[in-house]
């Protein structure tokens, strides 16, 4: 059966391993209109999926920032340096390669992981991915959210199926471990169109390494916001009629999933993975003051007991 992230970890490293989230200074090209668009991914926030990462400084102290940002919640000792916000390869290779070498290079880190988007692996990026891989892992992770093209360009993803195959290949030829997002609930997709999403994740060869999976947010200041109001009678005016995930949320221009809904479908999801990939995340953990819907995801520790609870023997 699959792992999870931590007995993965605690495997590999014989100890409790905390993830760091970091700053890099990148941009995103979906965001400055390179491919074609502006403003990114419709679901994207304004921080680019990283508002829990450190404010961008020099590497050792955002470091160590972070862990005391974490100071009293955990007795971790190894950290992986998680560059989560925006696109973690687009930039000038030589910069990149000094700030996340700076990082690697700390005792106390034992892997990098990088957030980033398949059309960001050029022939220099990856040859400065596979020069770092060679001192410490390094993980890619590959915003990819569904496998369904029309989905994609309807949330303005800014790449084909064919795009993400491509850069998968060329990384597991480097040798490089691959984690790649995941989103359920994206507008007009069927429990089915997502199933098909995780299907094709398990049946990629070489085997994939982890997976993410995470809810829809409904977040302001994006355009996804935008287009969820349309269906509802005020743009501006938003609830739900509980946080305790019974009950469904109110309806938008499309469905948001209720708690039992969305947990159902992941121990489906966990159920269709290989047993060597590991299940980095299972629940999306949004920024409270801009989440809007779902308000059930706010409760992590009773979204978090009732995935436990229905991957029971799904997960190792």
């Amino acid at each position: 059966m699959p792992l999870r992230l931590s007995t993965y970890l605690k495997r590999e490293y014989g100890e409790k391993i905390y993830r760091l989230s970091l700053s890099s200074g990148c941009g995103c090209p979906n965001r400055d209109g390179t491919t074609g668009d502006y403003g990114g991914c419709s679901f994207c926030s304004e921080g680019g999926s990283g508002e829990f990462a450190s404010a961008v400084a020099d590497v050792d102290t955002q470091i160590e920032e972070a862990k005391n940002l974490i100071d009293g919640k955990s007795d971790a000792r190894k950290f992986i340096a998680y560059f989560q916000s925006y696109t973690n390869t687009y930039g000038d290779p030589v910069r990149l390669k000094a700030l996340y070498k700076e990082a690697i290079e700390r005792d106390d880190i034992v892997a990098l992981s990088l957030g980033t988007r398949p059309d960001c692996l050029g022939p220099d990026i990856l040859k400065m991915l596979d020069e770092l891989n060679h001192i410490k892992p390094v993980w890619i992770e590959l915003g990819l959210q569904t496998i369904h093209d029309e989905t994609a360009r309807h949330f303005r993803r800014g790449y084909d199926l064919p795009v993400f195959e491509e850069a998968y290949r060329k990384l597991k030829a480097l040798g490089i471990t691959i984690i790649v997002h995941v989103i359920f609930g994206l507008p007009g997709e069927t429990e089915e169109d997502m199933l098909d999403t995780v299907r094709y994740l398990a049946a990629l060869t070489p085997t994939l390494d982890g997976i993410k999976i995470q809810n829809l947010q409904i977040l302001k200041g994006t355009d996804m916001i935008t287009e969820w109001s349309l269906g509802t009678e005020s743009g501006d005016h938003f609830r739900e009629s509980s946080t305790n995930g019974s009950e469904s949320a109110e309806e938008g221009a499309f469905h948001i999933m209720t708690m039992e809904e969305y947990t159902d479908l992941v121990a489906k999801a966990i159920a269709l993975l290989p047993e060597t990939t590991v299940v980095h995340r299972m629940q999306g953990d949004g920024p409270r003051r801009l989440l809007v819907a779902p308000l059930w995801s706010l409760d992590k520790k009773r979204v978090l007991n009732m995935l436990t609870r229905k991957t029971k023997g799904l997960l190792e």
